[in-house]
């Protein structure tokens, strides 16, 4: 097997060691799955990073022995030549340790203290916080999660057995795509609902990797770039947009309001080698409580290129007041409580204004993900963004996506894009909605995008290709003409085709016209009288 179905096999793995000792489908179950797996990669990294720097631990036949055996000076020297971004583990922290450990009875214990000494050893580093500036560790006790005491110790052991069997290393030199699969395979059973409230909608890789692209666009030479999300969930859209910025030349910033989503938006920028953005990994509410603020902490930081799929609907009538009072962030107002349907709250337009907030001046530029209906909106707070941002020059683009493209929702999505630069004289609207190919996962029914199709629409969006039927390049002021609707359809130019006929093909086809008018009359006529003929009934009845 290859690395790629090695790696899917550990995962795999460790799930069915869940599943035997009853977490299966359990809530904490993506705790265990996502830590296990992580402690194995850092392992392993570090094994590796080490080996580079230390030509005994390189020609060991086993590096682990030969790292032991170093005097503590040398032990010292070594950890203090690697890079910030490797995580610092002594001997005891190893899995080789942990496994030669197994036999004791207290195994449980043990497990859990090494992962809690670890998380600690490295906390300046590796670890996330939430707005009130409490760090979250990178681990935490786990066998905690199981609640008959007689099996915690086998359920570490069974973990650990798993670990042994093969070595990331090969991976290490894999892309950023490598990852990118590896890491949707982790969480694939863990992402109902996107992982938090503030990432409803979880976006398929295909949809991140669109917006980096277009975002991005033929810029070079970036460097000290700053990406934000301000509803990051797991980082799918924030891993793309790294990736296209280069992960050396970006600093991630994130938040969301979800441990869970927390937990797996570490383990992605790990994976991705965007360890020094873990300290901008925030938990916490980002509309009453943002905590990615200016220097003098009195406004919003603000951005070079900011993602975002936020929720479309919640009930937030326990903050909305508090969001109101905000007049300057919430320029265009916020969504008021419904008598019934508290849920319906758009709250998805409290996200935009944040989000146009926290673009920078001048050269800012976002894209977000956002119900169709916000594209032709005709009233309320959705109207006046609208106004806003066409009669300002910042949209830029829009892409009107397949339905059941972003699979936990049935509402249909568009791709908005921003651009404080207000150099474009032309908004290009493209109507993807016919593209993708279906298929099933599971009991439901998805559609994604071939890479033709992406391939595409990356090309007619930053081209400002016009194709029949499924792009336009529009002016401001046409837009302002069409009621300021975003629409690529209501663009359309409306085609008559002219055919030549000959007279008899032309008797014809009316000679068929008339046939089918006779017939719908007759199952009019035959319609009504089965209408009279019940209404008569019922009057009998009566």
């Amino acid at each position: 097997m290859n690395i790629k179905e090695l790696t899917y096999k550990l995962i795999d793995d460790l799930k069915a060691v869940c599943h035997e000792y009853g977490m299966g489908n359990d809530g904490n179950e993506y705790k265990v799955i996502t830590q296990v797996f992580l402690y194995k990669f850092l392992n392993d990294k570090f094994g590796y990073e080490i080996k580079q720097k230390n030509s005994k631990i390189a020609s060991a036949e086993k590096w682990e022995i030969a790292y032991e055996k170093l005097s503590k000076k040398e032990r010292e020297d070594l950890l203090d030549s690697l890079s910030p971004d490797i995580m610092r583990l002594y001997p005891e922290h190893l899995i080789s340790h942990l496994w030669n450990q197994q036999a004791k009875g207290d195994f449980d214990l043990i497990f859990d203290n090494t992962m809690l000494d670890i998380a600690d050893k490295n906390i300046d580093v590796f670890s996330t916080q939430t707005t009130q500036n409490t760090k979250i560790p990178i681990f935490e006790k786990l066998t905690n999660y199981i609640t008959d005491d007689a099996q915690k110790a086998p359920f570490a052991r069974a973990l650990v057995d798993k670990l042994v069997n093969f070595s990331f290393e090969e991976a290490f030199a894999e892309s950023y795509d490598f990852f990118a699969n590896i890491f949707e395979y982790v969480i694939k059973d863990y992402n109902t609902n996107g992982g938090g409230v503030y990432a409803e909608y979880y976006t398929p890789h295909a949809i991140a990797v669109i917006m980096a692209k277009l975002l991005v666009g033929e810029s070079k030479n970036l460097h000290n770039i700053e990406c934000y999300d301000p509803s990051a969930g797991t980082g799918t859209l924030l891993m793309a947009l790294g990736h296209q910025v280069g992960e050396d030349k970006c600093t991630i910033f994130a938040q969301d309001r979800s441990q869970k989503s927390n937990k797996m938006l570490k383990l992605n920028l790990i994976l991705n080698g965007l360890v020094s953005s873990l300290d901008h990994a925030v938990q916490g509410d980002t509309l009453t409580d943002p905590y990615h603020l200016s220097d003098d902490r009195k406004t919003l930081r603000q951005f070079d290129y900011i993602v975002c799929n936020p929720p479309f609907k919640l009930n937030f009538e326990n903050t909305r007041e508090q969001l109101a009072a905000m007049k300057q962030r919430f320029w265009a107002g916020v969504p008021s409580v419904p008598n019934k349907k508290k849920e319906s709250m758009a709250i998805y337009t409290c996200f935009i204004q944040h989000v146009l907030n926290s673009m920078k001046n001048n050269t800012g530029k976002a894209a977000i993900v956002l119900p169709t209906g916000f594209i032709t909106a005709k009233s309320g707070v959705e109207s006046k963004i609208l106004k806003h941002i066409v009669e300002n020059h910042i949209v830029y683009g829009v892409i009107s996506m397949p339905s059941n493209v972003f699979a936990n929702t049935g509402t249909n999505v568009s791709v908005v894009f921003f651009d404080n630069s207000k150099k474009t004289d032309k908004v290009i609207l493209i109507d993807a909605s016919k593209m993708g190919e279906e298929y099933q996962e599971g009991n439901n029914k998805k559609v994604r995008l071939t890479e033709e199709e992406i391939n595409k629409i990356v090309d007619v969006f930053l081209n400002k290709k016009v194709v029949d039927d499924f792009s336009v390049a529009v002016s401001y002021d046409e837009i302002k003409q069409k009621n300021y609707s975003l629409s690529a359809g209501q663009y359309f130019d409306i085609k008559i085709e002219y055919v030549d006929i000959t007279h008899e093909e032309f008797e014809n086809k009316m000679k068929q016209h008339k046939e089918n008018l006779k017939q719908y009359f007759k199952q009019s006529h035959e319609l009504e009288k089965e209408i009279e003929k019940q209404l008569e009934k019922l009057k009998y009845e009566k």
